[in-house]
């Protein structure tokens, strides 16, 4: 299915994602530097309070340590871990989280099916790593994948297939291209939140998912809207007018649309039910009422709150009076 085709819905709220009842962590308010429980291994700790998590963080590990049976949640940051062999978990039937951010992992080292093997394994983390390309095969029970922060170049067509239950991807801050991944995504109808900021997208890539509500694409080098693309960030990219079409962010589910640090010289025509509109940083010139009202009337109105437009072309005098009766449940219009 074409991306043309997708009812795509974004909520555009940086950094908050309330998907996950949190366990564990303790990033949530866990101290797993207490007293360990007796069935751990030696070098890490398991807390008397939640004995079915394992911290092995901060150790300088070249290795996983051997993971005791009952252990469901496993922490290994901060490591020097390359590598992973194919029977590292074959006594860990019940493992649910595999984090293992900031460690030297690479792909070539990770051996067989390893986590494959995990078939309770709901969040796998890999972010700040040295892979190359998405890991893979997963279990079909895992829900957030997180490979932030490596060198990954593709994600092969069959690396995420059959993971009915993923809900969320982090790919961000890594090297791909739109022809590497795409078609990578299609069959996960689960998927909510998939973010490709930081990489070296040129194009949109195909075969996104029905069911995503926030997708990410700042900071990349893409020049150009397909034709109906409803829901989109696209801050920190190269759009100039030429690569908008007409009515593209015309669409009346849109709620908040960031077109921020980009090459735009006007302003694009969005639905009268947009409530923020992030235009900074562009070089607009000029202030077409159209862009915003069809129509003004008590009925017909602009619903924007929140407008920027500082860091272009622009300044008071340029605007219309009569914005004020288009725009008049704005709450902020930034200039300067």
């Amino acid at each position: 299915m074409s991306l043309n085709s997708l009812p795509i819905f974004l909520l555009l709220i940086s950094g908050i994602f309330c998907q996950y009842e949190y366990g564990p962590a303790d990033d949530y308010g866990y101290d797993p530097f207490g007293p360990s429980a007796a069935v751990c291994a030696p070098e890490c700790n398991c807390p008397l309070s939640y004995p079915t998590a394992m911290y092995c963080d901060n150790l300088k590990l070249k290795t996983i340590p051997i993971v005791p049976s009952g252990i469901k949640y496993l922490y290994l940051r901060n490591n020097m871990i390359e590598g992973i062999e194919e029977n590292t978990f074959d006594n860990v039937t019940e493992l649910q989280w595999l984090i293992l951010d900031h460690n030297r992992l690479e792909n070539s080292k990770i051996k067989g099916r390893v986590f494959s093997k995990l078939k309770h394994l709901k969040k796998l983390h890999i972010n700040y790593n040295n892979l190359t390309e998405a890991v893979g095969p997963l279990p079909k029970t895992l829900d957030d994948l997180q490979l932030s922060h490596n060198k990954i170049t593709k994600v092969n067509p069959g690396a995420l297939e059959g993971l009915v239950n993923l809900t969320v991807i982090h790919l961000q801050n890594n090297q791909l291209k739109a022809d590497s991944i795409s078609g990578a995504f299609k069959g996960l109808d689960s998927l909510l939140y998939l973010d490709l900021s930081f990489n070296r997208l040129t194009k949109l890539p195909t075969g996104l998912p029905h069911s995503l509500l926030m997708l990410y694409f700042d900071n990349n080098q893409i020049s150009n809207v397909p034709a109906a693309l409803q829901y989109l960030r696209l801050s920190h990219n190269k759009l100039t007018d030429s690569g908008i079409p007409g009515n593209v962010f015309n669409i009346t589910s849109l709620v908040e649309l960031d077109l921020s640090f980009n090459q735009l010289k006007s302003i694009p025509i969005v639905s009268e039910n947009l409530e923020n509109f992030y235009l900074q940083v562009n070089k607009i010139n000029k202030f077409p009422l159209s862009s915003f009202c069809k129509v003004v009337g008590p009925m017909t109105y602009s619903k924007i709150t929140h407008l920027r437009l500082d860091g272009n072309n622009l300044t008071r005098a340029d605007l219309p009076q009569e914005m004020y009766n288009c725009l008049r449940v704005a709450a902020e219009i930034s200039l300067e």
